[in-house]
């Protein structure tokens, strides 16, 4: 079994084929799917498709670039999605100063917005961080005990230590396998086994083989392969801790 930790499959470019999509990932081995959403509406369309398809699992939640605007009336469409059993995580929330789409500020007060939440209601809590790292590693401790994984995890060793006294988990993305970045395959050789996860971030950040073109689920096991290889263990059994810790993280059902 492969557990794809974070993947947009609500995203447009999935409307002609979503169901070949899945289907495709799943003769992959890719059995589970996180789709976080990203805004209101993105969320709804997440727990919708998660109630309608076995194996994906919704989170709700609200990302940095439509965090321009985050006022009460969104903050309580989003506790209420996160509140429902079946949502299995709070975001995707976080920081980019990359893009920089929203203010900083409403970016700031979204990110701990989100963070409080998790905490409150104990679920775990999915972080993007872009450009940001200094920023979000010194907002996390005013937040100890909240659950969470550092989604598409772009950086290298050095970064590490703040995330992982956190007690996060770190997840990585079709990133890893491009050829120039060995400072991202350091840090995915460093991560504790027990708190590594795998994603593709659909529709975006295609492995190597694909770059340029649409990301989709059943690349992660492209994803797989390469910290399989980095890490000197088999692909079946890099693909089975990988989706113990999300079953573990998410409250997913155990793998058998």
């Amino acid at each position: 079994m492969i557990t794809d930790s974070h993947a947009h499959l609500y995203w447009n470019s999935f409307d002609e084929d979503r169901d070949r999509v899945l289907a495709r990932a799943r003769a992959a081995g890719v059995e589970r799917i996180v789709v976080p959403g990203t805004d209101v509406a993105t969320s709804r369309a997440a727990l919708d498709l998660a109630a309608s398809q076995e194996g994906v699992f919704a989170a709700a939640g609200v990302h940095p670039h439509a965090a321009e605007g985050f006022d009460d009336s969104v903050r309580d469409e989003i506790e209420a999605m996160c509140r429902r059993p079946d949502c299995v995580a709070v975001g995707e929330s976080g920081l980019d100063w990359f893009r920089n789409y929203s203010p900083r500020r409403d970016q700031l007060d979204c990110f701990h917005w989100h963070l409080d939440l998790a905490r409150r209601i104990d679920k775990p809590l999915i972080i993007h961080c872009r450009a940001a790292f200094e920023d979000t590693a010194r907002i996390l401790p005013e937040y100890r005990g909240v659950r969470g994984v550092m989604h598409c995890y772009a950086f290298g060793t050095v970064e590490l230590e703040p995330f992982l006294a956190a007690d996060l988990y770190i997840s990585f993305a079709g990133a890893v396998t491009y050829p120039k970045n060995e400072e991202n395959r350091k840090a995915a050789r460093a991560v504790p086994i027990e708190r590594l996860l795998v994603e593709t971030d659909a529709p975006f950040l295609s492995p190597h083989a694909h770059r340029g073109k649409r990301n989709e689920p059943a690349h992660t096991k492209l994803v797989v392969d390469c910290l399989a290889a980095e890490r000197g263990m088999s692909a079946s059994a890099l693909a089975r801790v990988t989706s113990e810790n999300a079953a573990r993280l998410f409250g997913l059902p155990a793998v058998s």
